[in-house]
């Protein structure tokens, strides 16, 4: 049976004197997945809104701000619940909410479900009839086989009104790389029919699809196969640009550029640094990796190499912070996460160019150099992108290229900076405590011992204090 919160089943037992509530959408799709369901959601046909706002009331606080749309928010334990009624919906003009909705309670089940967006999203689930007769199938309501497609990892739409609403493509995009689903081929055909309604979107909604992409999705690249065979990979035209460019076979056996990224973002979703962290980062890390070769595309080229014609891309580190920026701020990322993102894509090949000459050791200075160029991001998330890097790249192999990256860590874990950032040590203060007044001076100091500190000069206050006495008193 599914697990449903003893309060919820306590509330959804009370509606049953004035309608037939069932759970519906996600939480019915991730049940049936065996993922433990988070969200809960629950329709009512039967009963009308006045009657559901009276079952529901005495249960906890209550918001009815969803009237219009037959929806009432209820909050128990700091927790919301969405009731709602079965409703039809129209489109009455342009955009993501041109749409009238008029609630009906007495739709039948074929029908409410028809407005949803794909079949596994459309199956409902009655916590009572499955009670009754001790078996958890008997509460399914699956009028548009849901089930079956499920079972076979396909996103199909329900209805041809499917088209009405253009975010419904993004959301596919999303879901395919969350649940490691294919697109049915007549859902392909009508996304692409749609593709030119991506303009109605606006940008909170598109950045809304692709944030659950880059926080929660278990094989990125399914996505981004929805976005190319559907055409809507020409509205992110600096991914796009990745398709074609080529790369050295003896180095990305895997293909060009875009087939190499797709390889990346999936070996990042397989680490379990990445699973295990907070939200935050973990998008911040998906959309460094897949944005990491923007560079490629204009930089590229077929020259000698070695003593050999082949593809090379000289640059595309510090070629790709513009475009990877561009992108960002295209799909609707936040200020912060862009910040985080573009010291990444800009510094993705520091183990291989941050080296010294025997090939094999960073130095300290370096290592802490490079920890203030990532700010906000950390040598740590540095590190999982370049092992993402590393492992886009089927059947390649490069122990060489693992032990650098591990070199990289350990050195930066030694100087207590993997997660964070050299900080300066002597501060304003100390120049006023060595009888120093205030001014223009101030700044030039302090530029000067950090510049020292970062090569090593000191670590700590009271090193800082000599190298100020030294600094300001010279022999």
């Amino acid at each position: 049976m599914m697990r449903i919160p003893q309060k919820l089943l306590a509330v959804m037992q009370a509606l049953r004197a004035v309608g037939r509530p069932r759970l519906v959408g996600g939480c019915v799709r991730d049940w049936l997945l065996g993922i433990e369901p988070k969200d809960f959601d629950i329709e009512v046909p039967g009963a009308t809104f006045e009657q559901m706002h009276a079952i529901l009331a005495p249960f906890g606080s209550t918001d009815i701000v969803g009237r219009s749309f037959g929806v009432i928010k209820l909050r128990i334990d700091g927790v919301e619940y969405d009731f709602s009624l079965p409703r039809r919906e129209s489109k009455t003009g342009a955009g993501h909410r041109g749409f009238a909705v008029a609630p009906e309670p007495n739709l039948s089940d074929d029908d409410a479900a028809a407005r949803r967006d794909f079949t596994v999203n459309a199956i409902a689930y009655d916590p009572f009839a499955a009670a009754e007769k001790n078996d958890p199938r008997a509460g399914l309501i699956d009028p548009h086989h849901g089930e079956r497609d499920l079972r076979a990892r396909v996103l199909r739409h329900t209805s041809a009104a499917f088209t009405e609403d253009p975010l419904r493509v993004l959301r596919a995009f999303q879901l395919a790389a969350r649940f490691d689903f294919t697109l049915a081929p007549e859902t392909v055909a009508l996304c692409r029919a749609i593709a030119h309604a991506f303009a109605e979107l606006p940008v909170e909604r598109i950045w809304g699809e692709w944030q659950k992409w880059a926080e929660k999705s278990e094989k990125p690249s399914r996505g981004l196969e929805v976005l190319e065979q559907t055409g809507w990979l020409a509205h992110f035209p600096e991914l796009a640009a990745l398709r074609g460019t080529p790369q050295d076979p003896s180095w990305h056996p895997e293909g060009d550029v875009f087939t190499h990224t797709a390889h990346c973002c999936d070996a990042l979703a397989r680490l379990d640094d990445w699973r295990a962290a907070a939200p935050p980062r973990r998008r911040a890390l998906l959309l460094a990796v897949l944005a990491h070769d923007f560079g490629k595309p204009s930089t590229t080229q077929y020259a000698e190499r070695r003593g050999k014609l082949r593809w090379i891309s000289p640059g595309h580190e510090a070629a790709g912070g513009p475009p990877a920026e561009t992108f960002l701020q295209r799909i609707g990322a936040p200020r912060e996460t862009i910040d985080r993102i573009v010291p990444l894509v800009l510094n993705h090949l520091a183990h291989h160019n941050g080296q010294s000459g025997n090939g094999a050791i960073f130095s300290d200075t370096a290592v802490r150099r490079l920890a203030r160029r990532l700010l906000p991001a950390t040598i740590d998330d540095l590190c999982l992108v370049m092992r993402a890097d590393h492992d886009g790249r089927p059947p390649k192999h490069s122990p060489e290229t693992l032990n650098l990256i591990e070199l990289l860590r350990e050195t930066a874990h030694r100087l207590e900076i993997a997660d964070s950032a050299p900080r300066p040590i002597l501060q304003g203060r100390h120049l006023i405590a060595a009888g120093m007044a205030p001014g223009k001076q101030f700044k030039s100091i302090l530029t000067a011992a950090f510049e020292a500190q970062l090569e090593g000069a000191f670590t700590d206050e009271a090193g800082a204090l000599e190298w100020l006495n030294a600094h300001l008193n010279p022999q």
